[in-house]
């Protein structure tokens, strides 16, 4: 009764359910999946199975190889999670410090999720929420989910408007509240070039584009971002529950929670998503079980604000 050939196909999400059980690497000689390094995130294929320091196939582990086997089923069964940031609002070009400060887009703003829209587009999406297959070459966006924040949701119709292709009786946006950006506290209206006279440098992660504050008063942590888009990812799940595994949506969000959104779903430390890229406006990443998770973008604009 080895419980190994139980196991699905192991592809790129074991390496989460390896993360997430803190397994440390042994051999075993049933199935092929992932080696794992001194950091997780980077790994190559090999032809055994990683596992604990002891093979599931003795019958005392086997409570160990069904939780795995869970984990990789739990994972395996999420659609594709397509995750944009809004585009450019006045606080973002003025170099003010937005939050919940609820703002419209910019011209350059609206004409960025545009110009993301059509790239989409020609590559093949098309938002329809009517269950029907995707056409072969095509993806499929079963439902784009928004912000409550206006920057947020004028980017989301946008994008809603340009994927329907003319369609004109499809889905709308939904809206989600857990994909509101960062309470900034104190900081929100602020100059961006504030935030280290301010909060104190031993209080900021520099990174080559942004200044990242921490913890000034009245300001959402990262942890507690974490812990949000945990949440949220949950409630997705919970929310696609009934479509097929290979479906996708779109959110869209903002920049300090949607590279939380993108930390809590691939298990990586805050920090290192902080400093991994940037998340520039209008621009799309990729959560999937088929994604490596060093590979963020799928269409970039490559803007960076004031």
């Amino acid at each position: 009764s080895c419980p190994c050939h139980q196991l699905p196909f192991i592809d790129r999400s074991f390496v989460v359910a390896l993360q997430q059980s803190y397994l440390i690497p042994k051999q075993c000689q049933h199935t092929r999946a992932i080696s794992i390094t001194a950091n997780p995130i980077l790994y190559e294929p090999i032809d055994v199975l990683m596992f604990p320091p002891f093979c599931p196939c003795n019958a005392d582990n086997i409570m160990i190889a069904s939780a795995i086997k869970n984990s990789l089923l739990s994972i395996a069964t999420m659609v594709n999670i397509y995750v944009s940031r809004h585009g450019q609002d006045a606080d973002n070009a003025n170099g003010i410090l937005n939050g919940h400060r609820n703002g419209p887009l910019t011209d350059l703003g609206r004409q960025q999720a545009t110009d993301v829209a059509h790239k989409m587009l020609d590559a093949g999406f098309r938002f329809s929420t009517s269950g029907n297959d995707a056409p072969e070459g095509k993806t499929i966006l079963s439902a784009i989910y928004s912000s409550p924040l206006v920057r947020a949701l004028h980017t989301a119709r946008i994008f809603a408007d340009v994927l329907k292709d003319g369609a004109s009786d499809e889905g709308k946006v939904e809206l989600l509240d857990d994909l509101i950006e960062r309470d900034f506290g104190i900081m929100a209206g602020l100059p961006t070039s504030s935030i280290t006279a301010i909060c104190g440098e031993d209080k900021i992660l520099a990174t080559d584009t942004i200044n990242y504050f921490l913890d000034p008063e009245g300001a959402e942590t990262f942890p507690q971002l974490i812990d949000r888009a945990k949440r949220l990812v949950t409630h997705i799940d919970e929310l696609t529950k009934d479509l097929p595994s290979d479906s996708s949506i779109l959110l869209v969000t903002h920049g300090d929670f949607g590279k939380m959104l993108y930390a809590a779903y691939y298990d990586i430390l805050w920090e290192d998503v902080l400093r991994q890229f940037h998340f520039g406006n209008s621009e799309v990443l990729l959560l999937s079980k088929d994604s490596f998770s060093d590979k963020a973008h799928v269409f970039e604009t490559q803007q960076f604000n004031a």
